[in-house]
């Protein structure tokens, strides 16, 4: 079994990597909304499904990224707490 000070170093690099994924999810947001405004704009007046559609599903894509990131952070929490508690 691993000691306290391994089991801190573990949750430590845990959730580092955990932030990194955090940050790479924040960076994916931001280009979507930048496909999304893009998309807008070029097809601005349509009244065509597809582009509602496309546009509906880059508004999803975005929403799912925020509700992992959220995710992600109550992890790291979680595991700050346990970290705390060795």
């Amino acid at each position: 079994m691993a000691g306290v000070e391994e089991v801190r170093a573990g949750i430590a690099l845990a959730n580092q990597k955990c932030s990194e994924g955090v940050a790479a999810l924040q960076q994916a947001a931001l280009s979507l909304e930048e496909a999304q405004q893009a998309l807008t704009t070029a097809t601005q007046g349509s009244t065509q499904e597809e582009i509602n559609h496309a546009q509906g599903m880059l508004a999803e894509a975005i929403h799912t990224i925020n509700t992992v990131q959220g995710t992600v952070h109550a992890s790291i929490t979680s595991a700050e707490n346990y970290a705390g508690r060795l």
